[in-house]
C-alpha cells in the first residue's frame, strides 16, 4: 500500500523530512469538533492528533487531577511502604534515603525529605558518586547506612539491588523500601517493600509513571492513613513542582495523570515558593511563567550537572533547601557546571558522531565507545546521536577496561528490556532502565558481541527499518492567525513533551523578509507579507545547519515555513514567536 500523499507534497525538506499531515478521517473529525466544541480549527486537529474525540474535548482541556488519580494501594506493596514510613515517623526511627543521581532521584528525595521536615522528621541523604560508585545501591554503602538507620528508603533505584539490600537487611534491625520505576527483573530484592509499576507482576497501567510520581502516591496513602487516624498531613498539592519536574526531565510520557501531574506541577512552580526552583529559574534566567520546556531543556539540565561533573547531591540538597541564600549559592554552582558539562558533552559528541558515521548509520544500533570519555554525559551524547539517525544509540566510556554507558531509544523500541537481556546472557556486567533508556557497564573484551547482540534484539523490534524521522505537521495557518490568545488556546491541550509531541504548524508560500546570525549560532527568521501578516522564528542552533544559508539568501524565492508557536515574554512584552524547524522550497 502506498504512503498517503506528502502534506504540501512536501517529500524532503531543508533537513531531508517528508512532511505528514492529518490522514482524512482526523480531518473529519476535527472538522466535527470544531462543529460541536465551537474551537478553532487548528486547536480542533492537536486534539485530534492526540486521539482526543469530539465529546472528550472539553474533559481533556481542563483535566482534573482527583479524577485521574488512581488509588495507591493499586500498586503491590505499597500498603506495606506506607505502613513500615508511618512506623518510622511515630517510633522517632532514623532514616535514610538512598536517591539516584538525577533529576528523578533528587525531586523523589525532595519529596520525602520535604514531608518528613513537615512532619517534624529528619532523615539523611545519601546519593552515590556516578564515578566512584555508579549507579544505583552498592555493598559498602548499604551497610554503612544500616548501621546507623533503622529505615533506608531506595528512590529511583533499588528494583535490581539484589545483593547491597541483601547486606543492608542483615545488619542490625535495619529494613529497605525501594520505590523505583526502572524494569524490574524475574526476581525482586529482599527488601521489606518494592512499590514499582514496572515491576514484572504489575499490570502495566501506572507504567509511565517516573520515580517522584511513585513516591507521590506513596505520599497520598501515607497522608489517607493519617487522617483516618486524626491527624493532617503535609499539603501534597504544594509539592507537585517537584513532580513536575521530576516528570519531564526523565523524558517520561506526559499522557494520563503525568500530563495532570504536570500541569498542576507548573502551575506550582510559577507561585515561585520552592526556595531551590526560585534560585534555578533565576539562574537561567527564565522569563515568565514556566512550561515543560523549561522544565526539561533549563532547569532538569542544571539540576543533572551535579551528578554529571560534580557533587552527586547538589540537585537535591537545591530543590529540599528552604534557605533562599543556600539556594542561590548552590544554584550558581549547577549553573558552572552545567556550562562545564556542555563543553565535555560537545567534544565527546563530535568524536562519538565521526566514529559512528565511520561505523554506519544505517543499522538498527548507532553506537560509540571512547578512552577517558566522561560518564555523566554520555546519556546526552546519545541522545544527540539518536536524534541525529532516528536510532536506538548507546554511547561507552571506558576508563580502562571497564566501560560505563547509557543508551537512548526511538518510539516503538524497547532499549531497557534488550539491555536487561544482555546482562542476563553475561554480554554485560551491569544493565537496566526503561524503554526510551538504560545504563550499561561492561568489559572491554565484550564491547564488540555485547552491541552485535543488541542490534540484533533492537532489529527484531523494527529499529532501522525507518529512515529520517518525518515531521507530523497538525495544520497549515497564515501567519496573522497566529495570536497569542490562539497559542494559549493550543497550550490548554498541553502540557508538550515525550509521548505528547509539541503541535507543529505550517506556514505555506511565504517570503523570507529577514533572516540572520544572532548570537553564537541562531538563526532569526521574519516572513509573511502585508496581506496575510508576518511573523518572527528563531532556530536554535540553526545558524551552521542547511536552513542558515539557504534562507539568508533566499532572495524571491518562497517557502513553506514549519515549526511550534510560542509566547515570546521578553521584555514585559507578549508577542507570538514560531520556534522554526524545518523549511521547504515552493516549487
Amino acid at each position: 500500500m502506498a504512503p498517503p500523499r506528502a502534506f504540501l507534497d512536501v517529500e524532503a525538506s531543508a533537513t531531508g523530512r517528508r512532511w505528514v499531515g492529518l490522514d482524512p478521517e482526523q480531518v473529519r473529525l476535527s472538522e466535527a469538533m470544531c462543529q460541536t466544541t465551537g474551537l478553532p480549527d487548528a486547536v480542533a486537529r492537536v486534539l485530534v492528533r492526540r486521539g482526543v474525540l469530539p465529546e472528550a474535548a472539553a474533559g481533556f482541556l481542563t483535566p482534573a487531577l482527583r479524577d485521574l488519580m488512581p488509588d495507591p494501594r493499586s500498586l503491590r506493596d505499597m500498603e506495606k511502604a506506607a505502613a513500615r514510613l508511618l512506623d518510622a515517623l511515630r517510633e522517632r526511627q532514623r532514616i535514610a534515603i538512598f536517591a539516584d543521581y538525577d533529576v528523578d532521584g533528587g525531586a523523589s528525595a525532595a519529596l520525602l525529605l520535604d514531608w518528613l521536615r513537615q512532619m517534624g522528621h529528619g532523615a539523611t541523604l545519601y546519593i552515590p558518586d556516578r564515578i566512584d560508585e555508579g549507579y544505583g545501591p552498592n555493598v559498602p554503602a548499604m551497610e554503612q547506612l544500616a548501621d546507623a538507620h533503622d529505615l533506608i528508603v531506595c528512590v529511583d533505584c533499588g528494583t535490581l539491588s539484589h545483593e547491597p539490600i541483601a547486606a543492608a537487611m542483615r545488619r542490625a534491625r535495619c529494613e529497605v523500601v525501594v520505590l523505583d520505576h526502572h524494569l524490574g527483573g524475574e526476581t525482586l530484592p529482599p527488601a521489606h517493600a518494592v512499590v514499582n509499576p514496572n515491576r514484572q507482576d504489575e499490570d502495566g497501567t501506572l507504567a509511565h509513571l517516573c520515580a517522584a510520581g511513585v513516591v507521590f502516591l506513596l505520599l497520598v496513602e501515607v497522608n489517607r492513613r493519617l487522617r483516618e487516624a486524626g491527624t493532617k498531613g503535609p499539603d501534597l498539592l504544594s509539592m507537585l513542582d517537584l513532580v513536575a519536574l521530576a516528570t519531564v526531565a526523565d523524558v517520561a510520557p506526559l499522557v494520563g495523570l503525568n500530563r495532570a501531574l504536570v500541569r498542576q506541577g507548573l502551575k506550582v512552580a510559577a507561585q515561585r515558593r520552592r526556595p531551590g526552583m526560585v534560585a534555578l529559574a533565576d539562574v537561567a534566567r527564565m522569563d515568565g511563567p514556566p512550561s515543560s520546556y523549561h522544565l526539561g531543556f533549563l532547569l532538569g539540565p542544571r539540576v543533572n550537572a551535579g551528578g554529571r561533573i560534580g557533587a552527586a547531591d547538589l540537585g537535591a540538597r537545591l530543590l529540599s533547601t528552604t534557605d533562599p541564600a543556600e539556594a542561590r549559592a548552590i544554584a550558581d554552582k549547577l549553573d558552572e557546571l552545567n556550562a562545564e558539562r556542555r563543553e565535555i558533552e560537545a567534544r565527546v559528541t563530535d568524536a562519538a558522531l565521526a566514529q559512528a558515521e565511520e561505523r554506519g548509520l544505517d543499522g538498527p544500533l548507532v553506537w560509540a565507545a571512547g578512552e577517558g570519555w566522561h560518564p555523566g554525559v554520555v546519556g546526552i551524547v546519545a541522545s544527540r546521536l539518536k536524534e541525529a539517525t532516528n536510532r536506538p544509540a548507546v554511547v561507552i566510556g571506558f576508563d580502562g577496561d571497564e566501560g560505563k554507558g547509557s543508551g537512548r531509544s526511538i518510539s516503538g523500541v524497547d532499549l531497557g528490556a534488550s539491555i536487561q537481556r544482555l546482562a542476563a546472557e553475561g554480554l554485560l556486567t551491569k544493565g537496566g532502565g526503561h524503554k526510551m533508556a538504560a545504563g550499561l557497564s561492561l568489559a572491554r573484551d565484550r564491547l564488540e558481541p555485547a552491541m552485535e547482540r543488541l542490534a540484533e534484539l533492537l532489529a527484531r523490534q523494527g529499529a532501522g527499518d525507518a529512515g529520517p524521522a518525518d515531521l507530523a505537521l497538525d495544520a497549515a495557518l497564515m501567519p496573522r492567525a497566529a495570536t497569542v490568545e490562539m497559542i494559549e488556546q493550543i497550550e490548554a491541550a498541553g502540557p508538550f513533551g515525550a509521548g505528547a509531541p509539541a503541535p507543529r504548524f505550517v506556514f505555506p508560500d511565504q517570503a523570507i523578509r529577514f533572516a540572520k546570525q544572532v548570537g553564537e549560532n541562531h538563526l532569526k527568521v521574519t516572513f509573511g507579507s502585508t496581506d496575510t501578516g508576518t511573523l518572527e522564528a528563531i532556530c536554535f542552533g540553526g545558524w551552521s545547519g542547511p536552513m542558515g544559508p539557504l534562507l539568508t539568501n533566499a532572495g524571491h524565492r518562497r517557502f513553506h515555513v514549519a515549526g511550534r508557536l510560542e509566547v515570546n515574554n521578553w521584555g514585559g512584552r507578549q508577542r507570538p514567536q514560531l520556534r522554526l524547524e524545518d523549511v521547504a522550497e515552493v516549487k
